[in-house]
């Protein structure tokens, strides 16, 4: 009869926590970076939505890109940075007007992932002005 010989498997357990825990930190960190990317672009699409509609209750172009800017900054949270809207189209009875936005989402705290400090996010949305409304010039 032969005799089976076992290995010593005392310290196994730690050593494979040791490897897996890190991996596991960065899926995590992973996931939220991609949450985090997702989230800034329904944020900035809201904005524009919310800055066309602004734009489209008032009578000119002037007071329309002021009307979308304020909207804009007022939709803005905390955990994104973005520039001025820009309105574009042609402000008319019946035609449409749209405004861009770009926002930059920061990846500085995932430092580990090794990615870009920070990305940027860009949104559109257009509206049309009412046909039978008065508009200025």
């Amino acid at each position: 009869m032969g005799r089976t010989v076992r290995g010593d498997d005392r310290g196994s357990m730690a050593v494979e926590v040791v490897v897996l825990v890190p991996v596991l930190l960065l899926v995590a960190l992973l996931v939220v970076a991609a949450g985090r990317y997702v989230s800034a672009e329904g944020e900035a699409e809201a904005i524009a939505r919310d800055a066309v509609r602004a734009a489209t209750l008032e009578r000119d172009s002037a007071s329309a890109l002021a009307a979308a800017r304020a909207t804009a900054v007022a939709g803005t949270p905390a955990s994104l940075t973005c520039d001025p809207v820009d309105l574009g189209g042609t402000f008319a009875a019946g035609q449409v007007v749209r405004v861009d936005v770009a926002c930059t989402v920061s990846w500085s705290d995932l430092g580990m992932l090794g990615l870009p400090g920070t990305v940027e996010v860009e949104a559109s949305s257009a509206a049309p002005l009412d046909r039978y409304r008065r508009t200025g010039a």
